[in-house]
């Protein structure tokens, strides 16, 4: 914090007009850091606190804080997960109007009443669902696609369903303009997965079922990973594996999803 000048402290009786100036100046470089932020968030530009029309190069520094902050920091440890979430500009995923915040450790609204996930959440689930270089991935919620790209970086084919029409079709547009020709995109209800792509080595779902959708488990391959966040209300992010002898399940984390919308909601669907 600005200290007032020297003069203006030691003469508090004779020097009233300095002290006055100085309060106000404290008073103003008090506020205008707020009055630049709160104006540079209304109308949309990149300037944000600690950002000033960043070039690419302080957006890879604000990844390499992010991933080491909130990531890495918090128990991540694979070396692939950490890489791709280094490289992945999840800027561009966001509105223009929310970029300033794309590092920040909180989710953020994409439009149409979703959002993106914190990029802890992002690593957790990538780093649950265990991807490798070979295996082919479907994703249940493209929402901007930063999932599918981030997942692009780890495997060798992903497909990915959203249910929002029009954000199918944006993240679409924003993957092959990144240059992510192994993501395959479809705009519809992702209940009953993609079954003329299956079998999958694993399967991802960005929003909350009541239930495990039973159509995505019949599209695992042997050993594949299906992970999800659970529940109406109280949710926890599960993990299911298909093995020789049936499905083993395990709890991860308690998380907070957008629910799951379509088939999912209709009672008695399973």
């Amino acid at each position: 914090m600005a200290k007032p000048p020297t003069a203006a402290r030691e003469g508090a009786v004779e020097k009233k007009p300095l002290l006055a100036y100085a309060c106000l100046a404290i008073l103003a470089a008090l506020l205008l850091p707020y009055e630049v932020f709160w104006q540079s968030r209304s109308a949309g530009g990149l300037q944000g606190p600690g950002i000033s029309a960043s070039s690419d190069a302080e957006y890879r520094e604000q990844r390499a804080r992010m991933v080491r902050d909130q990531i890495e920091a918090l128990g991540i440890r694979d070396a692939r997960v950490l890489a791709a979430m280094r490289k992945v500009p999840r800027h561009l995923f966001v509105p223009p109007d929310e970029q300033p915040f794309a590092y920040a450790d909180t989710p953020l609204p994409i439009g149409y009443d979703q959002t993106i996930s914190q990029p802890y959440v992002v690593a957790f689930m990538t780093e649950a669902l265990e991807p490798k270089p070979q295996d082919r991935v479907l994703e249940i919620g493209t929402g901007s696609g930063y999932q599918a790209a981030v997942l692009a970086e780890l495997v060798r084919e992903v497909y990915t369903v959203e249910i929002v029409e029009p954000l199918a079709r944006q993240a679409e547009q924003r993957l092959r303009q990144m240059g992510y020709a192994d993501v395959h995109t479809r705009s519809g209800d992702g209940y009953r997965g993609w079954p003329e792509a299956a079998p999958f080595d694993g399967i991802i779902l960005t929003a909350a079922p009541d239930h495990v959708p039973a159509p995505l488990v019949e599209q695992l391959r042997e050993g594949g990973r299906l992970v999800l966040p659970l529940g109406r209300w109280d949710q926890e992010l599960i993990r299911l594996r298909k093995t020789p002898k049936g499905i083993t399940r395990e709890s991860l984390l308690p998380v907070r999803f957008v629910p799951m919308t379509g088939e999912a909601e209709k009672p008695g669907v399973h």
